[in-house]
């Protein structure tokens, strides 16, 4: 990691200031390196023998790291047990045994890695998402739970990973995809959560929302895709700058009418992704270009041709690969399901629509004619003839405020749980 120090704003600030938090060292995070931070920074390395310059270089960043991806790792030394190693990380001897299926408790080698999970989750709740915090979080998922395969499906314009997160071994497939638009982000959390708590749930041989983990487990395999869209979430949040913010500006200045950066929902080069794949494209481009979005700008603007961006082609080869029996696609707001495309109607999309409707609240409507069209959700259903739904999250003005998270959490966790299984 880059040094890092006061005046600064960036993603990695943004890492430092959760770490400082989750190391009882509680600063604001907002991404900014300010007064307080620096001042949280040298109490840290004071209370941990580091050079207390306020100034986050090689040996502050890695005494942060296992409070960003939520766990140690503890070389074997003699004498040492899964009970000694709990002791001394504050941990559970069961966190030890999930995190280190490979290792044999009763004859620990000496000079051995044994993977310490930390006593927080892995996902936060309560801060601001950018492409850096998925990439470690997804990375403390899968050595704190190891059966989540992580991976990448492919590279956004700025060649930052598009993760995903993959879970059971069921024949039933099922996708789950979030912020394919920038400044809905909050829909990140949410699934990364949800996969937090499945994983959890699982290892413990324990319940989620009512439902048994380890059956879920078996009878589905899950794929999240938590940030399809990296690079515009991480110019919303301010992250970005050089010659790609600037490019982003000028796209920005010709639709004054749209607040820059809070009101962008497209990739970096301008290109709407939930309007660039292959299904009604022409129509949407037609719609689309009469309201004024011919040419790259924060929203609405189709591309060149459909999956023209990475972002989508990646999510479509993906899909292509998977052959899912369903996916939901997670958008902000207005708390309704979309269940249809045009005519299509797979068989049993209606009747789940509105089961997951009653379980959380939302409204269960067609799509609107204006929105119909080139979306991953109508290019789903149109190719597979299979249950998919785009789900808004939430109410008010994007980006959402994460006082709303414990309530989208809360109403979707049964709209998760019935993708899974919708026998449930």
């Amino acid at each position: 990691m880059d040094l890092t120090r006061e005046g600064m704003r960036s993603a990695e600030v943004g890492l430092i200031q959760l770490a400082l938090g989750r190391a009882g060292f509680p600063v604001d995070v907002d991404l900014r390196f300010g007064a307080d931070t620096r001042r949280a920074v040298t109490e840290f390395q004071r209370a941990n023998g580091l050079a207390a310059d306020g100034v986050v270089g090689r040996d502050t960043w890695a005494a942060l790291m296992p409070y960003i991806v939520g766990y140690a790792e503890h070389t074997v030394r003699e004498g040492d047990s899964f009970w000694s190693i709990a002791n001394m990380h504050s941990t559970s001897i069961s966190a030890l045994r999930t995190a280190n299926p490979t290792l044999n408790p009763q004859n620990l080698q000496i000079g051995s890695t044994v993977i310490v999970p930390l006593d927080f989750p892995v996902v936060p709740t309560s801060v601001p998402y950018t492409s850096l915090l998925v990439r470690f979080i997804c990375q403390g998922l899968s050595a704190r739970y190891p059966t989540i395969r992580n991976g990448s499906i492919g590279k956004s314009v700025l060649g930052r990973d598009i993760r995903s997160l993959a879970f059971g071994v069921g024949p039933r497939r099922v996708g789950y995809n979030a912020s394919h638009h920038a400044n809905e982000w909050i829909t990140t959390p949410l699934l990364l959560k949800f996969v937090e708590d499945y994983a959890r749930a699982y290892s413990e041989s324990g319940l989620i929302g009512g439902e048994s983990a380890r059956r879920l487990y078996r009878e589905t395999t899950l794929t999240v895709v938590p940030l399809v869209n990296p690079d515009g979430v991480d110019l919303v949040q301010g992250v970005i700058g050089g010659e790609a913010y600037d490019r982003a500006k000028a796209i920005a200045d010709d639709f004054p009418q749209i607040p820059f950066p809070n009101g962008w929902k497209a990739n970096i080069r301008g290109v709407d992704l939930n309007l660039n794949y292959p299904t009604g494209w022409e129509n949407a481009r037609e719609i689309k270009f009469a309201q004024g979005y011919d040419k790259p700008a924060p929203r609405d603007y189709v591309g060149l041709e459909p999956l023209s961006e990475p972002e989508s082609a990646a999510m479509a080869a993906l899909t292509r690969s998977q052959d899912y029996a369903l996916i939901l696609a997670y958008h902000t707001q207005g708390r309704v399901i979309y269940w249809k495309y045009l005519d299509y109607e797979p068989p049993g999309s209606r009747e789940l629509a509105e089961r997951m409707g009653e379980v959380s609240g939302y409204a269960v409507e067609l799509t609107p004619s204006e929105s119909g069209y080139a979306g991953y959700k109508d290019w789903f259903i149109q190719d597979w003839n299979r249950p998919g739904y785009t789900i808004e999250v939430g109410e008010g003005i994007n980006p959402l405020p994460l006082v709303q998270f414990p309530a989208i959490y809360r109403d979707n966790l049964g709209i998760l749980l019935l993708g899974l299984d919708p026998e449930i």
